[in-house]
């Protein structure tokens, strides 16, 4: 066998291969000697066909399996000499013309091919131990649970009605019926009778609720909306439509007594207990905060101590998702670069260097978990997967099978908790101090530095 390299530029190789025709020939007759006891053929005592005449009747597909098995041996033998780690499937590039495909599965040509790679660079880690990083922790103060407490009431006030005369101002909920058509035809969806509206929700189509202002009990108008242009009924999205509505019932919201009772009401024993709940929640939220603040400062640092040449293709299939996903999410909400105060060149150029880290990362997470021995156990993974049928009640099973058939969909969940696992373990050798902070500080530029990470 004779290996020549013919290309080398950074992180892409391609080599030309030759296997000489003996070797392969020598190959599919031992493969014919193993079919030998186990073939079936007319005319032939079982095990005494001769190898000479199974060459006959299946020489070429033995051959061609002969061919296929050599490259992929002789393939995994070349990267494992040089100590390639391969970012990407092999590109192989074997003989077309027919002549030679003809010769080669009659055995009386040799084997040349190229096989093109692109390779992961070898990656030295950063020495963890120096790792300085500043966890913010905010406490949970009283005002903070007064304020939680007060949204829950809020949440849950109640509404009684008003009296004779009266009409739906901000903030009342008002009982309608209506009939909604797009160019005088009515659509599907768009009847309804006796639903309550909250005015200033915003759960309605923009402008709906607001005409509602004024209505009396048995009124009745026309209310005109258009749908927005990122409606999720496509038939829908962008039109203009007319909603015939007739109020039944107008109430106004009443100041909630937060009490012993009120707690009651939410199944629990006192407001002492209410309070205590809003507590847990809102340290279980400040601690999720916590986590992913001090998160995105340790990827910050990796992504500052690693720094190297990412795979090209795996750069390219970052960025593509990305791109895919942001344009598809511009022309569902209509809107442009222009809008984001950007140009779509401009915008191009940022998210590839969003790929480029991201990429790079991920290598480095890789690493880190392979040289540690760290890994994900089933038992986790079946974990996250009750987790998410837990999100979705009534279709538990539902959620069970998808992820119990789809091995992409498990490998999903499976990413994250293998990323956690690396970055406790970074943790637990880095020089984490602690700093006090507060609320606003902890959730300051939040949405910022996700984009980022």
């Amino acid at each position: 066998m004779q290996v020549t390299e013919t290309v080398a530029e950074g992180l892409k190789h391609e080599f030309q291969i030759s296997v000489p025709a003996a070797d392969l020939d020598a190959k599919a007759d031992a493969r014919l000697v193993e079919l030998k006891d186990k073939v079936r053929l007319n005319g032939f005592r079982p095990g005494k066909v001769p190898v000479s005449h199974l060459k006959k009747v299946y020489g070429r597909s033995v051959m061609a399996e002969t061919i296929d098995q050599t490259i992929r041996d002789t393939n995994s033998q070349l990267f494992t000499d040089r100590g390639f780690r391969l970012a990407t499937e092999p590109k192989i590039t074997m003989p077309t013309e027919g002549k030679e495909v003809e010769e080669l599965l009659s055995g009386k040509s040799d084997l040349t091919y190229t096989v093109a790679i692109e390779v992961v660079p070898a990656i030295a880690l950063a020495d963890f131990k120096s790792f300085k990083v500043e966890k913010p922790v905010a406490e949970v103060t009283d005002v903070e649970v007064e304020d939680a407490v007060k949204r829950i009431a809020d949440q849950n006030k109640t509404f009684a009605a008003k009296g004779d005369g009266a009409k739906a101002e901000n903030g009342d909920r008002v009982t309608v019926s209506f009939k909604g058509t797009i160019e005088g035809v009515a659509f599907e969806g768009g009847t309804a009778e006796n639903i309550p509206v909250t005015i200033g929700s915003n759960t309605f189509i923009p402008g709906f609720e607001e005409q509602l202002v004024g209505i009396a009990p048995g009124e009745t108008r026309v209310l005109k909306v258009t749908f927005p242009a990122s409606y999720g009924n496509t038939e829908l999205a962008g039109k203009p439509a007319e909603f015939e509505t007739t109020a039944s019932l107008i109430e106004a919201p009443q100041e909630p007594v937060i009490d012993d009772e009120f707690a009651k009401t939410l199944g629990l024993d006192s407001l002492d207990k209410l309070k205590d709940a809003a507590r847990e929640r809102i340290t279980a939220e400040f601690a999720g905060a916590t986590r992913q603040r001090v998160k995105r400062i340790l990827l910050d640092r990796l992504d500052e101590t690693h720094r190297f040449e990412a795979p090209p293709s795996l750069v390219d299939q970052e960025f593509e998702l990305m791109w895919n996903s942001i344009k598809s999410e511009m022309e569902s909400s209509g809107k442009t670069f222009a809008d984001e105060d950007t140009t779509e060149e401009a915008a191009k150029e940022e998210y590839r260097k969003i790929a480029d880290r991201r990429v790079r990362l991920g290598l480095v997470l890789s690493e880190i978990g392979e040289k540690n021995k760290i890994t994900v156990t089933d038992d986790e993974v079946g974990r996250a997967v009750i987790e998410r049928a837990r999100q979705m009640p009534g279709r538990e099973k539902e959620v069970w099978d998808f992820y119990r058939n789809n091995a992409n969909a498990l490998a999903q969940l499976r990413a994250p908790i293998y990323e956690d696992k690396v970055v406790d373990f970074i943790l637990e050798l880095a020089n984490v101090t602690e700093k006090k902070v507060s609320r606003e500080e902890l959730y300051k530029d939040d949405e910022a530095e996700k984009s980022a990470a």
